[in-house]
């Protein structure tokens, strides 16, 4: 049997429910439709399971797009102040805990129920697990084939996400829709996600695997770069942390990186300063700045001994080592892949679309919302807050 709605959201995660909330209790008939068997797995795993669900900084310069005023609408009409007092409204106790970052006290289930909780009081019909098969418009009417029969709908929303964590069930659905309705794209790629490097250049850093410090990271020039201070993490294969998972959105193939491992210190200087007042080796001398063990493998990789006297190293040696450590320059050969990406790069391009309602401009009726669209926050709560902002846009006007 098919069934009428005034909107079919396509897509139960962050930016799904809360464009279906809204849209819902606007009086609108809504329907949302989901093929994971799961409610909203992205939410539930973010944050190590306590959901960093929004930062209080969140404003345009924290998102990337090629088409970077795009998010300022949707941003400044549905901020980080008014998700916080939705979550304050169902009494979900929460924490700030770095940089502006808020994460639930208990856990993530807290933010899908209170979604959950929003959705019903809109009325909004779940079809869940439903896969969709195809969409199609005749008229001003959209007819959506599902395993689970026919749904006409007068407006779509789709907020299928990107192709980030294919393993909960991430899909390339709202890309298929969008090149059907001949809607661009800006090439998908993934982002908030380790690095990794060739075997042979990383192999002298393998021994650092688990070593934490923060540093400054940046990459990209005028426009495209990108600068953090946050912390590294050394892996295996590469490196992580909060700093590489940043700099990785603004990372290009083939492009170098340089990383600063002691910000609070101008290590030229400083070993200079230590060389005329100091007895110590040059192993211990550095470890007054960086941990013991990356500074032992640091040495053996410029070919320096780190129970040199360090009153005995020429001035220029000092000043190169100093410089590799403030300076280092180290190019990736890429990325961990989907599986890692905390995000997609890219997506629908904005330029298709409003920013008032996230309406595509020649398909009038269908919208695209959260990550599916080419805006990609940075690490710390800005995507959610993006998806949360996005999905009220198109809510209000679906």
């Amino acid at each position: 049997m098919t069934i009428q709605y005034d909107v079919a959201v396509i897509g139960a995660g962050a930016a799904g429910m809360m464009c279906a909330a809204v849209a819902g209790q606007r009086g609108r008939k809504v329907v949302l439709i989901d093929h994971a068997e799961k409610l909203a797995e992205k939410i539930r795993i973010s944050g190590g399971g306590r959901c960093n669900f929004t930062n209080l900084d969140a404003g345009p310069q924290n998102y990337l797009s090629d088409n970077p005023h795009f998010c300022r609408s949707a941003l400044s009409r549905y901020t980080a102040r008014d998700f916080i007092d939705l979550v304050k409204r169902y009494r979900i106790p929460f924490h700030e805990k770095h940089k502006g970052q808020l994460f639930c006290d208990d856990s993530a289930e807290d933010i899908i129920a209170m979604l959950k909780a929003e959705c019903d009081l809109g009325h909004v019909a779940w079809r869940m697990p439903c896969k969709v098969a195809a969409i199609a418009k005749a008229g001003e009417t959209f007819r959506i084939d599902t395993d689970a029969g026919d749904i006409l709908a007068q407006s779509v929303v789709i907020a299928s996400g990107g192709l980030s964590i294919p393993k909960i069930g991430a899909s390339d659905l709202a890309y298929r829709i969008a090149r059907q309705f001949d809607l661009k794209l800006v090439e998908p790629r993934p982002a908030l996600v380790p690095l990794t490097f060739g075997a042979g250049e990383w192999q002298p850093f393998v021994p650092l695997a688990g070593i934490a410090l923060e540093v400054e990271i940046e990459t990209g020039e005028k426009k495209a770069r990108g600068h953090f201070l946050e912390d590294l993490l050394f892996t295996h294969r590469g490196l992580s942390g909060p700093a590489v998972l940043q700099i990785s959105s603004y990372w290009q193939p083939g492009a170098a990186l340089t990383i600063n491992l002691a910000p609070q210190e101008d290590l030229t200087e400083a070993l200079l300063h230590a060389k005329a007042n100091s007895k110590k080796n040059l192993a211990n001398t550095l470890a007054q700045w960086l941990p013991a063990r990356l500074a032992e493998s640091w040495l053996q990789v410029q070919g320096m001994k780190g129970d040199a006297r360090l009153a005995d190293l020429p001035d220029k040696q000092l000043r190169q080592l100093g410089a590799s450590l403030n300076a280092w320059r180290i190019t990736p050969d890429g990325t961990e892949g989907y599986k890692k990406a905390e995000v997609t790069r890219g997506g629908i391009d904005t330029r298709e679309l409003s920013q008032q309602s996230m309406m595509a401009n020649k398909v009038p009726g269908l919208y695209f919302v959260g990550e599916a669209v080419d805006v990609t926050g940075w690490l710390g709560g800005y995507n959610f807050q993006w998806a949360w902002s996005s999905g009220v846009a198109a809510g209000q006007a679906a």
